[in-house]
């Protein structure tokens, strides 16, 4: 998740090249459609959720007389790809970005007005509530959800039971999450090997993808609604807080925690060493066969439940000149054909809330709750989010390590300098 979330924003890059590209703004713009024949449309996405891109570009190949090109770049360098190809004019027909930076592309103008497509959908009204928030513009639409990555629990069953902890029962609450995790660590903690939980506890994107969660679920939350102000330093917050650092300081969390800065916080729960983790929904199947896995939504404190959606969306260039073919596809990978027989027969979160139960899902009562997760959950909105809470340099990280590890008494201060990074 750190390189999903990873990333510097762009709107000062972008903000030179929006004369270059403009916006039709019509709703279905973009150019006199390519000849008669078939069109070979151009997608870029990048490395972070190549998988699920290759799989939906495949079946479409297979079974439409529109082809789709698809170039995969690596995620650390897209958003300066997307940058440079949109200063000079040659975006691709369409292209998918990580959820959380999309409303810098759309206030910048690089992706084409589908609202009128959108709106003739059948399903319209059941498409990732997140994803098209965090796509719409002045009350417009530039883009649909591509690919869902969600935070959950996961527990592992075989160590809860040799912990004398109910292996079929996962925490409901933060408080139990703590509880079972510290039972974990104090049973079977002695060799060093096994450990209560972990965390990501120099990533930035790793706090927000797992500790945001809880304060949505107790009914707080992190920003204003224009995510140019910090609500960090509010009760919720800082109860989640408060439970993570005791768990730190009981070595509840392995001994690395502090330092891990991302690439690999999500590798030590397939080796059997964690007892509870929050985990990216999108590796449950990449998990050990013979692995006895639990999934419980991410609760705050006292209960309730919700999730960070994350993952990609994807639209249509505002420079393209086969809007017609790029939406056929577009539209295509959001039906139920894609859908199901795609993503939900690969285990993959489906971007339409209607088909979360379906015959792959219902093979896997953990699918099924990781699909009934995507209309609870929550993607932060604001513009400034990369500088803010991703750049390891930025207020947000400082804020959560004071906060975990540190020095309370610095946080009213950090709190501040997140806002008015927030709003530069």
């Amino acid at each position: 998740m750190r390189r999903s979330l990873a990333g510097i924003s762009l709107l000062g890059v972008l903000a030179l090249t929006m004369a270059a590209c403009g916006n039709s703004g019509n709703g279905d713009g973009g150019g006199s459609q390519a000849g008669a024949g078939p069109v070979t449309i151009t997608m870029w996405t990048r490395a972070a959720t190549q998988t699920q891109s290759e799989r939906l570009v495949q079946q479409y190949n297979k079974t439409h007389k529109n082809q789709v090109k698809l170039t995969v770049i690596p995620t650390d360098n897209y958003q300066p790809r997307i940058a440079a190809a949109a200063g000079a004019k040659q975006l691709p027909d369409v292209f998918a970005a990580d959820v959380i930076f999309v409303p810098n592309y759309t206030s910048q103008g690089l992706f084409l007005d589908i609202t009128d497509r959108v709106a003739a959908l059948p399903f319209k009204d059941k498409l990732a509530p997140s994803h098209i928030r965090l796509g719409t513009l002045d009350n417009r639409m530039y883009t649909l959800p591509h690919t869902l990555d969600l935070s959950v629990w996961f527990w592992n069953k075989d160590l809860y039971e040799k912990a004398g902890l109910d292996p079929e029962q996962g925490p409901k609450s933060l408080r139990e999450f703590a509880q079972q995790a510290t039972a974990v660590q104090e049973k079977l903690g002695g060799d060093g090997k096994v450990h209560g939980t972990f965390f990501g506890g120099n990533c930035g994107g790793c706090y927000v993808f797992t500790f945001w969660p809880s304060v949505w679920a107790a009914g707080g939350q992190v920003m204003n609604a224009e995510g140019t102000q910090s609500l960090n330093d509010q009760p919720a917050m800082t109860e989640v807080f408060k439970i993570w650092r005791e768990l730190y300081e009981k070595k509840v969390t392995g001994p690395t925690a502090k330092e891990e800065q991302g690439p690999t916080w999500t590798g030590f729960f397939p080796k059997g060493e964690i007892g509870v983790m929050p985990m990216p929904s999108t590796t449950l199947g990449l998990m050990p066969k013979e692995m006895k896995i639990g999934v419980a939504p991410i609760s705050g404190p006292d209960g309730g439940e919700s999730t960070f959606v994350g993952g990609d969306s994807i639209g249509i260039s505002s420079t393209t000149k086969n809007a017609d073919a790029a939406w056929e596809f577009l539209s295509w990978t959001v039906g139920d054909e894609a859908q199901v027989e795609v993503m939900a027969k690969n285990k993959d979160v489906l971007a339409r809330t209607d088909l979360a139960e379906n015959t792959y899902s219902a093979e896997d009562p953990r699918v099924v709750l990781i699909n009934s997760l995507v209309a609870k959950g929550q993607t932060p909105y604001a513009l400034r989010f990369g500088q803010t809470f991703n750049d390891p340099q930025g207020p947000w990280l400082r804020y959560a390590r004071e906060a975990v590890f540190g020095d309370a008494s610095k946080l009213p201060q950090l709190n501040a300098e997140i806002t008015k990074s927030l709003q530069q």
